[in-house]
């Protein structure tokens, strides 16, 4: 009884961590390809529609990586040209996305609530570890009337 209560706590220790550290990498992962594809997106200079009307680019790259990252809070996305200047996902700088050859840079910022609270105490603060991904592309040749 004695070996098995101590042995029970670093049993759970190990294991809920491997469990929280899988769901790190697993977020980090699916946090990267959301930006790949949006960054992927937003250099063909296209628009997304959604209910019969065209989308902002800003708001079409937004939404190409909230549809990548399902179950993931991918609110704070931040696109910057170097001729557009910046945007927040809410803010309405539909330059930001550039022109054709412009550089565009997208930057997702993201908090994870760890399960473990033993484990969350290595990482962040109160168990909140915060991920910050970024890509930056060349914009393809395309019509510069799409820039908007």
């Amino acid at each position: 009884m004695v070996e098995f209560a101590m042995v029970v706590p670093l049993f759970f220790l190990l294991t809920f961590g491997m469990i929280d550290l899988g769901h790190v990498f697993f977020v980090q992962i699916s946090l990267q390809n959301a930006m790949r594809q949006a960054g992927r997106f937003a250099v063909t200079g296209n628009h997304l529609t959604q209910g019969g009307t065209n989308l902002s680019r800003v708001a079409s790259i937004v939404q190409i990586a909230q549809n990548a990252a399902v179950g993931l809070d991918v609110t704070d996305i931040q696109i910057c040209s170097v001729h557009g200047g910046c945007s927040g996902a809410t803010v309405g700088n539909t330059a930001a996305a550039g022109g054709p050859g412009d550089t565009v840079t997208i930057t997702l910022t993201s908090n994870l609530q760890l399960y473990t609270p033993m484990i969350g105490r290595f990482f962040g603060t109160n168990g909140v570890y915060s991920f910050t991904v970024s890509t930056t592309f060349r914009n393809e040749p395309f019509d510069p009337k799409q820039a908007q």
